[in-house]
């Protein structure tokens, strides 16, 4: 019997962090790095066009097709669960948004995981370090770095409005959201080149990990479980996986650690079908329990957008302009002519973070507005010209969970975010329709006579509001927290600070999952951050 292939690393997940982890620990000529993507090449020409996350979202190519279980806080619906197969990950198929978060939030995360490296004053530096910022580098942003960060390229006056309007609400004006204080309204900055997207398929494997002999990339191949044994010592150790590819199943070998690095859903799913996680889950399933961590699958957290619709008169929409032939033709030679236009636009272009009460020591709302309107993702646009302003509570005190069904990978996991379910979460939904509506007033909109659509004035009390929020609302993709770190006392805690699976050696999760908590913000660049840290840290434990 021929030996198994054995590299120094594995890293499972070719996504946003698996890419960056890759090129950092493939620079060392001396490991030998092999990166596994369940998905496929990112060669899907959507992927690359802005607006092309339209097409990618719900396609098999790129999109592992998840949907929620029937939740009770969104009055029985299911969601649509975006989650990206393909290489680059969620970064092929996202928002495209630039933002960090708040600096209370790195905070946070050092005082409950007791590593005082997460506070926000040394997370900044690593965020810096990988970024390519379009205004050069200065306190808060590097410029040398593969992360490519830039000014939308168009703009929409009934946006400059919306951003008037909130100025007259009381929200201040701001040109950067990444300073620790998102605090104030503005366009986004977004992860872009010349009116590309820009993945990190784009930043960290080409041509940089493509030119090493001792890297490799495979895709198609979706792995199945962790390989573990245990020492002499009795100690459990991860030493690599198990994967489907072409040819049929296969194991790798790994001398040093496996990442994993599959994001909240997709860590969960190999650990447990792994044997790790809660012992009588997965007993259930028929699965010999290796190691029993109660927090795997626990502790999920997700930004829930509310979407108020305003019909407006003469101004410009994307609802107009998609809706007739000379339009679209207008739309695809402007961006052919220039990569500019409404096929260069993210989902959201004017942002906004706010307090959902004035005593509120903090922004807990972020506001996604767009020049556009429609039922629901996926269906086509309204036929009159109007604006979305998506409104999401920052911190939910929600929590819910992802567990497997079976012990069959193929089989979905069940992702159950119980969103609204606490009665902080609904009183927040509440204020933050009727902040929303209190900025739609200021006489900076009067001249669009703005009408609201959905959810409608005739909801005014907290109990209607609340109810409302469960019929309009929707995820903005952000799920973290299943596989949180935490001190050695936390029992619920499945890594530790530096990103090892507690009780085992061999093993670390570089993704969403390990935030204790959600950041104040989209969750992707948080992801890039995490994933320099560990790389630092698995370059240090190897030296030693």
């Amino acid at each position: 019997m021929s030996e198994l292939p054995t590299f120094d690393t594995i890293v499972v997940g070719a996504g946003t962090a698996g890419c960056l982890l890759a090129n950092r620990l493939s620079a060392d000529p001396g490991r030998r790095v092999l990166l596994i993507e369940a998905g496929g090449r990112d060669n899907y020409h959507w992927i690359h066009i802005p607006v092309g996350y339209l097409y990618c979202i719900g396609n098999p190519r790129t999109d592992w097709l998840y949907q929620t279980e029937p939740d009770a806080g969104l009055n029985g619906r299911r969601l649509r669960y975006p989650r990206g197969r393909v290489l680059g990950g969620c970064s092929s198929i996202n928002g495209m948004i630039y933002m960090r978060g708040q600096s209370r939030d790195y905070d946070h995360w050092a005082e409950v995981s007791g590593e005082p490296l997460w506070r926000w004053e040394h997370c900044l530096p690593a965020f810096r370090e990988h970024e390519n910022h379009h205004a050069g580098a200065n306190e808060f942003h590097g410029a040398s770095g593969e992360w490519r960060v830039e000014k939308q390229r168009l703009h929409w006056d009934v946006l400059d409005a919306f951003a008037e309007a909130a100025l007259q609400a009381g929200i201040p004006s701001t040109n950067d959201f990444n300073r620790g204080n998102n605090e104030g309204v503005g366009y986004f900055e977004v992860n872009q080149r010349s009116g590309w997207r820009w993945n990190t398929a784009k930043a960290f494997l080409r041509p940089a990990c493509s030119e090493r002999k001792n890297f490799e990339l495979w895709t198609d191949a979706q792995v199945h479980r962790l390989l573990l044994d245990r020492g002499a010592d009795g100690r459990l150790r991860c030493t690599g996986v198990e994967l489907a590819a072409a040819q049929g199943l296969q194991q790798v070998r790994a001398t040093r650690e496996v990442a994993l690095c599959a994001g909240a859903i997709g860590s969960v799913q190999i650990l447990e079908l792994s044997g790790i996680g809660p012992g009588a889950l997965l007993q259930s399933h028929g699965i010999d329990v290796r190691h029993d961590l109660p927090g795997v699958g626990e502790n999920l957290q997700d930004h829930l957008q509310i979407r108020s619709v305003y019909a407006v008169s003469g101004a410009k929409t994307l609802n107009r302009l998609a809706n007739s032939l000379w339009g679209k033709a207008s739309i695809a030679l402007e961006y052919a002519l220039s990569r500019s236009g409404p096929m260069s636009m993210a989902p959201s272009q004017l942002g906004a973070f706010t307090r959902s009460a004035p005593g509120n020591a903090w922004p807990d709302l972020e506001y996604h507005v767009q020049p556009l309107s429609l039922d629901a993702f996926g269906e086509p646009l309204h036929s009159f010209d109007a604006i979305t302003a998506s409104v999401c509570n920052l911190n939910p005190t929600s929590r819910g969970t992802v567990h497997i069904t079976s012990p069959r990978p193929e089989d979905a996991p069940a992702i159950a975010p119980h969103y609204l379910s606490t009665p902080e979460d609904r009183r927040i939904a509440a204020e933050s329709l009727r902040l929303t509506r209190h900025i739609v007033g200021q006489p900076a909109m009067a001249r669009y006579a703005p009408k609201e659509v959905k959810p409608g004035v005739q909801y005014q009390t907290d109990d209607e509001l609340a109810r409302l929020a469960g019929d309009i609302a929707t995820t903005i993709f952000h799920p973290v927290g299943t596989c949180r770190m935490g001190r050695a006392d936390d029992v619920d805690a499945v890594v530790d600070p530096r990103l090892k699976l507690r009780g085992m050696d061999g093993l670390r999760i570089v993704d969403a999952s390990v935030m204790p908590t959600i950041t104040s913000g989209n969750t992707n660049s948080p992801v890039l951050m995490i994933a320099e840290r560990a790389a630092k840290w698995m370059i240090e434990d190897a030296a030693r």
